[in-house]
């Protein structure tokens, strides 16, 4: 039986979105096609999560957005990571790691 596509877990949408354009700028269906992509389809964005999350980013100047063709002709917003960005991601994936270290632990206590 397939697994259905999971929901993300609070407050990680950012971090991915800011992760994926460290790669490269995107518009916001790329952005989340690569996340369901690299996830192997166990997290789906969805555009009503997406959405004011990347114009949360912009006003707090980790992304910036700006209005060009796609690949197909049409206009789209393309966002890139801006240098507050960067250390934000960076600050992020820190306090990531220590707290799935920490829940990892809590999980395992008494495990062994």
């Amino acid at each position: 039986m397939a697994e259905q596509p999971g929901e993300l877990v609070q407050g990680t949408l950012e971090m991915l979105v800011l992760k994926t354009l460290a790669l490269e700028p995107m518009h916001g269906y790329g952005i989340a096609l690569r996340i369901e992509q690299v996830s192997d389809g166990v997290f789906r964005v969805n555009p009503g999560s997406l959405l004011p999350a990347l114009s949360r980013m912009e006003r707090a100047g980790r992304i910036r957005g700006e209005w060009r063709a796609t690949e197909n002709n049409r206009r789209a917003k393309y966002y890139a990571l801006t240098e507050q960005g960067r250390k934000a991601l960076e600050t992020d994936r820190e306090q990531w790691g220590r707290q799935t270290a920490a829940i990892s632990r809590i999980l395992e206590a008494g495990s062994r």
